[in-house]
């Protein structure tokens, strides 16, 4: 493998690590994740990879996975320098700059999916792709307007199992509702309403898609009033509302392994 030892942290082609942040680099589909266990994942995956940077201890540890990476650029750093690059102390000892997997068309998403209107934060995203993956659901449909799953810390909540969901991200909440119906998805939205139908009640079809709405406000009654069904999870009087990853979760358990 031809590896590059770092002499200068200020290098051109480092530019993309100094700038390691959240929401960096959407318009040509970078991003950069970090720590062993996301990047092996990533590397697993067959995630188009462009660099490492990485010590030397790293590249060591994973010599198999490394010497698959035939076009990628690897560099070798200290621990200390690395963290003179990021600016920021860090507890491990990688990073990689890779290129986001293209989206998959509406039409070519699998008959499973979780689709999240706004989620604000970012945590959230990764938490349920992780428990998505996890259940072996198909797809992940995100807003333009919210945190991307490839950021930083959805990547790394997420533990890099991003990479085994494909991804779609619609800029119209209402249009993909209505093509998603037309490709033949029934569509639940999680909310608790009067008539919402409590989820150990609930018949699911082939093809479905889940519907999670914001932390704070929800859905809307426009959307609500587009889907085909709203499904409330049961809860004992006195609280309100689950976490939306944990509601993600139990939803897409029981839509997935208690099918009635």
């Amino acid at each position: 493998m031809n590896y590059i030892h770092i002499t200068d942290i200020h290098a051109t082609e480092l530019n993309i690590y100094h700038q390691f942040r959240e929401h960096a680099f959407k318009a040509d589909g970078s991003f950069v994740a970090d720590s062993p266990k996301v990047v092996n994942l990533l590397l697993e995956e067959k995630i188009e990879v462009c660099s490492i940077l990485a010590t030397q201890e790293y590249y060591d540890s994973n010599l198999t996975l490394i010497a698959q990476q035939q076009d990628a650029t690897l560099y070798i750093a200290t621990k200390e320098q690395m963290q003179n690059i990021v600016g920021h102390k860090i507890h491990h000892n990688v990073m990689m700059h890779g290129i986001r997997p293209k989206e998959t068309p509406l039409d070519k998403l699998g008959n499973h999916i979780l689709m999240l209107d706004e989620i604000s934060s970012t945590q959230n995203i990764g938490a349920i792709a992780r428990s998505a993956a996890a259940l072996g659901i198909d797809s992940y449909l995100l807003p333009s307007y919210g945190p991307h799953p490839y950021s930083r810390r959805a990547l790394r909540v997420s533990m890099g199992h991003i990479a085994m969901l494909k991804t779609h991200i619609y800029s119209n909440l209402a249009q993909t509702i209505e093509t998603l119906k037309d490709h033949g998805y029934r569509i639940y939205a999680a909310e608790v309403t009067e008539d919402s139908t409590p989820l150990s009640d609930v018949k699911v079809v082939d093809k479905w898609v889940i519907l999670m709405g914001h932390e704070g406000h929800g859905l809307t009654p426009e959307i609500l009033a587009m889907c085909d069904e709203v499904v409330s999870i049961e809860m004992i009087e006195g609280v309100k509302s689950f976490n939306v990853g944990i509601a993600a979760s139990i939803m897409m358990y029981q839509f997935k392994y208690r099918t009635i």
